[in-house]
């Protein structure tokens, strides 16, 4: 192997550090679950002692869901809002099939119930030193959009572009920000790879000074709008991208920096 090859081989992670990245465990307990649109659920978490739980907008916890067979599934999910004073974690669930582990347990969920947690966890933050955001998403994208944009403050400038269902799908957003919000319908189509956003993108005229994007949702959509931007002109730092889903990806996340 040559020496260019051995330095692009990383050290194996050091246990503190996976710990670290895995989030500090918690223990919580359902306080409340309702739906707040036809396909999307609220379910609302607590514990007695939060102490040190501070995250940020947008960052996620890990559900650690117990399964008939045993197993533990791991599921990630935004945190949609938390307040420290009341300790309350609410926590947004897309009803995209009871099947899947965290859609099952939401729809499950009653006051009093148990859940292990990790977290908070995610690199995802505001650039303070932005001009401009730009943040686009599915359905799934919505809880870190929408909590992102609620914590910005009201001399900065939010353009959010998000891909639902239908119009059934809208959620309300209380926002101090300067916002402009579009909704990009695929008139009952399912979710997946598509044009939907990406020519949105497109479309849109970027604004003059320092921008910073954030993209999120499925893979390949995610992948083609931050090439789209980069070839605009927007440089790598000023872009966050992560896929929060794909077809036949069973749970995680994926890192699109290419």
């Amino acid at each position: 192997m040559s020496i260019g090859n051995e330095a692009m081989v990383r050290a194996p992670l050091s246990e503190a550090e996976l710990e670290r990245r895995r989030g500090r465990p918690w223990s919580l307990r359902v306080v409340a679950a309702e739906n707040i649109g036809p396909h999307l659920r609220r379910v609302r978490l607590t514990a007695d002692n939060l102490d040190g739980f501070a995250p940020r907008p947008g960052q996620e916890i890990v559900l650690q869901l117990p399964q008939p067979d045993g197993e533990v599934a791991r599921r990630h999910y935004t945190i949609r809002n938390f307040d420290p004073a009341s300790r309350m974690i609410d926590v947004d669930f897309v009803l995209h099939g009871a099947a899947a582990p965290g859609v099952r347990w939401a729809l499950e969920a009653r006051p009093g119930q148990a859940i292990d947690i990790r977290g908070p966890r995610g690199r995802i933050a505001l650039n303070p030193a932005a001009d401009w955001h730009l943040f686009t998403g599915d359905e799934t994208a919505i809880p870190a959009i929408f909590g992102m944009v609620e914590a910005m403050q009201a001399n900065e400038a939010a353009h959010v572009l998000v891909e639902i269902g239908g119009d059934a799908d809208k959620v309300a957003l209380d926002a101090k920000a300067k916002v402009s919000l579009t909704w990009l319908s695929r008139n009952g189509a399912k979710p997946g790879p598509s044009r939907i956003l990406l020519d949105a993108v497109e479309r849109f005229a970027l604004p003059s000074g320092a921008g910073h994007a954030i993209i999120i949702g499925e893979t390949s959509n995610v992948r083609a709008q931050r090439h789209h931007l980069l070839a605009r002109g927007m440089t790598r730092q000023q872009i966050y991208s992560e896929g929060y889903w794909r077809p036949g990806r069973v749970g995680g996340h994926d890192h699109v920096e290419d």
